[in-house]
């Protein structure tokens, strides 16, 4: 082998040497970066989760005011009326009823607590409806 070809083999190793040498330094990067993203990850989806939870509960809040209020403009049982709409509001809602006039007004109202466990900080949420029906008149019929 020829002296040139001897010295540029030396050469190649050795740059070659460099580049694994500079590889080696990033060696693990890959994983302390996922490392860290993976909580952060981890506290979005259980807050969206936790989002998703609360506007669910609101749906079935709404919904109780409404079936409540429908069932006290038909001249349901009061009683009645308010069981059927607290069957359908989540655990923790209460139903009020107020009068005027020919109007029905139910309200509902409660409380979404928060995530709790290393989420704890985060407040609960608070679940508000309304819903106004007219009585319909008795007798009334086709």
């Amino acid at each position: 082998m020829c002296s040139a070809c001897s010295a540029w083999g030396e050469r190649r190793r050795a740059r070659g040497g460099q580049r694994r040498r500079e590889r080696a330094g990033d060696r693990g990067a890959v994983t302390a970066e996922l490392a860290l993203a993976l909580p952060v990850l981890l506290a979005l989806t259980t807050g969206l989760v936790w989002l998703l939870a609360v506007g669910v509960a609101q749906v079935r809040t709404v919904d109780a005011a409404r079936e409540a209020a429908r069932a006290l403009a038909r001249g349901d049982d009061a009683g009645e009326a308010l069981a059927l709409g607290e069957r359908v509001a989540p655990d923790g809602v209460r139903l009020t009823v107020a009068r005027s006039g020919e109007r029905v007004v139910v309200r509902a109202r409660g409380r979404v607590r928060g995530p709790g466990g290393l989420f704890g900080s985060i407040p609960g949420a608070t679940l508000q409806a309304e819903a106004v029906a007219i009585a319909e008149e008795e007798g009334g019929g086709p």
